[in-house]
C-alpha cells in the first residue's frame, strides 16, 4: 500500500491501490510520521501505482501540503493516471502547483 523512500532531502512515498477513507487515514498517518522525524525539504507523493481514489485522496494531498508549509518544505504529487489527475483538477489542487 505504501514505501517510503528519503533519499538527498527528498522524502518519496510511493502509493499503490486504492484510496478512501479507510486507507487514507493509514497512509496520512505513516506519512506524517515519517515527515515529522525526517523532516524533508520536499515531499513526494507517486501515485503511478494508484488504481482509485475520491475525495479522500484530494484531502490526503491537501493535508499533506498544509503539513509541509508549517515545517517550511514542499509538496509534489507526481505520476499521477490521468481520472484520477481529473479529479484533482477539478478540485482545485491544480491551482497549488503541486502536480507534475
Amino acid at each position: 500500500m505504501l514505501k517510503t523512500e528519503f533519499k538527498n532531502n527528498i522524502l518519496t512515498a510511493y502509493i499503490d491501490g486504492e484510496i478512501d477513507h479507510d486507507s487514507a487515514a493509514k497512509i496520512r498517518t505513516r506519512i506524517d510520521g515519517c515527515t515529522q522525524s525526517l523532516k524533508p525539504k520536499l515531499l513526494c507523493l507517486d501515485f503511478s501505482g494508484v488504481t482509485f481514489t475520491d475525495s479522500s485522496g484530494v484531502g490526503l494531498v491537501m493535508g499533506r501540503y498544509r503539513q509541509m508549509k508549517l515545517l517550511g518544505g514542499a509538496l509534489r504529487v507526481v505520476n499521477i493516471p490521468e481520472n484520477i489527475y481529473r479529479i484533482f483538477a477539478m478540485s482545485g489542487l491544480e491551482s497549488l502547483g503541486v502536480l507534475r
